[in-house]
């Protein structure tokens, strides 16, 4: 079951990302402008953003086990259609589309670990957590070679066909013998809502999230503006999938979540601000921890609600609810730093803004949390 956690979310941002390397292929037969090609990004942020709402409650009441079997045909069905679509607005109607599917793989991958690694929450989602870096690294990675040998039609479909096979595996292998416990009681969803630590949650969310992918969108850049190769910048994700693995063993072990949010907290503030001065060799040290330190919070904040007392009735909707409105920050702070380049002509105030906001938020909520 955990090996299917691993596959949907490598799959959530294989679909996603791999239209990248493809920019150019895209864009020229479909005669876009950049602008129109950016949209296509924009849509699948905001299709995950409104229904990973959604998809929580769904999960807690029907099981993440039947959400999986609606979900997993409909996206494997849009990504076909995606590939197949003969204009611009089918490809963007489609990718939409396609990212309500993808909504459900915040939510309900943690019911997952709910009921397949009690006693080791932690570990169990940095596994699962590694996925989505694997995937990300597989789309930016492998699509420019597969598109050497074939149209990028044929490359999406390929990618489909994958989510195809995912689709027949769900339904042949997967098992569950949790029931839902929350029975979708509004009332008592309202007053899980009310608590302060989903909050704090969301706090943890949009420093990690948020700080995570501003650096991904503008390290190749800063890359290039030190004349070094922009492909350096593969170090984050590569931070980004031992993170997931290393740290959920580490606080599954230790349990004190405060302390362990705090100190990364301080150590992704301090390797985003060396990316500013530090020499080459120390650079890239920063770069690869910069990214171990953003997402290592990622995996505590997806494992809390799979065991915390009050939270775990409605992990799912609790997932949904803080994965949803932490995205917000990824809409904003590569906006806010690109704008400080362009008031200081220097990339040195983006980071020293981007480390104090990363680093305050997640100090002061765990501050804030139990």
């Amino acid at each position: 079951m955990l090996t299917l956690a691993f596959s949907i979310a490598f799959l959530l941002h294989l679909l996603n990302m791999s239209i990248a390397p493809m920019v150019n292929d895209i864009m020229s037969e479909m005669r876009l402008t950049h602008a129109e090609f950016g949209l296509i990004f924009s849509v699948a942020v905001l299709s995950l953003m409104l229904f990973r709402i959604p998809w929580g409650p769904l999960g807690d009441r029907i099981g993440y086990r039947n959400a999986f079997r609606i979900a997993l045909p409909w996206v494997a069905i849009l990504a076909v259609i995606r590939a197949l679509s003969p204009s611009y607005v089918t490809f963007l109607v489609s990718h939409f589309l396609l990212g309500v599917g993808l909504a459900v793989v915040m939510p309900c991958l943690p019911l997952i670990v709910k009921e397949w690694a009690v006693g080791r929450p932690g570990f169990a989602t940095g596994l699962y957590i590694s996925g989505f870096a694997a995937g990300n690294a597989a789309a930016l990675g492998l699509t420019p070679y597969l598109l050497e040998l074939l149209s990028w039609r044929h490359v999406l479909l390929a990618y489909s066909g994958l989510a195809i096979i995912l689709a027949l595996l769900w339904w042949t292998l997967a098992r569950s013998t949790a029931r839902p416990t929350s029975g979708f009681q509004i009332r008592g969803l309202i007053a899980v809502l009310k608590d302060k630590y989903v909050w704090v949650l969301l706090l943890f969310m949009m420093a990690s999230v948020g700080g995570y992918d501003t650096m991904a969108i503008w390290l190749p850049k800063i890359l290039d503006v030190k004349e070094l190769a922009p492909t350096l910048a593969t170090l984050l994700p590569l931070g980004f999938f031992l993170a997931g693995p290393a740290v959920g063993l580490f606080s599954d072990k230790f349990h004190n979540t405060r302390t362990i949010v705090a100190l990364l907290g301080i150590v992704s503030a301090a390797a985003i601000v060396g990316i500013n001065y530090a020499p080459f060799p120390l650079l890239l040290l920063c770069i690869f921890v910069a990214g171990f330190a953003t997402m290592g919070v990622l995996t505590i904040i997806l494992a809390i609600p799979t065991h915390h007392q009050r939270l775990a009735p409605f992990a799912a909707s609790v997932v949904g609810l803080i994965s949803s409105l932490g995205n917000l920050m990824s809409l904003t702070m590569p906006v806010l730093f690109g704008y400080l380049i362009d008031v200081t002509g220097t990339f040195q105030a983006s980071l020293f803004t981007l480390a104090a906001l990363a680093g305050v938020m997640l100090i002061v909520s765990s501050r804030m949390s139990e």
